[in-house]
């Protein structure tokens, strides 16, 4: 299966209306704020000599920061137009970018087959995926990391769509950051809290460890405070590995 046609175009259409400009997506907070800290706790569990695959890497702002702290680093989006901005933002060269549809098995299967086991880094895919598209991206995750990888996953909560009907309600409307999000029709926060492990563990991933975060954004409230949306993370192991490999 792939992904539909009216979801792969919205996010053509996104990213092609998206400036280079640092920031210009809601979420393209700077790597400190979110790669860096996911990183320190993904490291507790993986083996820091595989390459590193960031799924759902956009502007390949949060991949850039992972080429530092692996040997290797991978990016791979659906949306073309996503890609062709992290290939234009990374000067050094020191990542490879590429499209890849992560409910393509057949995809997912031959970048395994080239890469060997990897480490995963998924930030905030699930939970805007098609309903019937978030088992292929979990299945995609436990297919990269093999036996030997491991995954870090992060996804927005249900609560967080209490956060952004509130910066949906501020003066004016919601901010244009925001509104572009929905002009493309792009849906955030549409997974539950209990189907991103339900996915996970249908996959054949088992959890290390979790625990509650927070998605910093780079659109800020009235006063000026950064908004923060509500999430959850997860390290994830295939089901098979011995406890003592996590």
């Amino acid at each position: 299966m792939d992904v539909s046609e009216r979801y792969r175009e919205a996010w053509e259409s996104y990213w092609r209306e998206t400036s280079d400009a640092p920031g210009e997506a809601i979420w393209d907070a700077d790597p400190s704020l979110s790669a860096a800290r996911d990183v320190d706790r993904l490291a507790r569990h993986a083996d820091p000599a595989l390459p590193i695959v960031d799924l759902g890497c956009g502007n390949g702002t949060q991949t850039r920061y992972l080429a530092a702290r692996f040997g290797r680093a991978l990016g791979v989006d659906l949306s073309h137009a996503a890609v062709a901005h992290a290939r234009r933002a990374d000067t050094a060269g020191t990542v490879e970018f590429r499209q890849l549809s992560l409910t393509d098995p057949a995809a997912v299967g031959e970048l395994h087959e080239r890469l060997g086991d990897v480490n995963v880094y998924m930030r905030a895919v699930i939970h805007q995926s098609d309903a019937p598209d978030r088992r292929p991206v979990a299945e995609a995750v436990a297919t990269l990391v093999g036996r030997r990888g491991r995954g870090f996953v992060t996804e927005l909560t249900e609560e967080s769509k209490t956060t952004l009907a509130r910066l949906a309600e501020s003066p004016g409307g919601p901010p244009l950051k925001l509104r572009r999000v929905f002009d493309h029709g792009l849906k955030p926060a549409d997974a539950g809290d209990v189907e991103v492990p339900e996915l996970l563990a249908a996959a054949g991933l088992r959890i290390l460890a979790e625990g509650p975060t927070a998605l910093a954004q780079t659109e800020q409230w009235p006063d000026g405070s950064r908004v923060e949306l509500p999430a959850r993370w997860f390290v994830v192991a295939p089901a098979a590995a011995r406890a003592s490999g996590g």
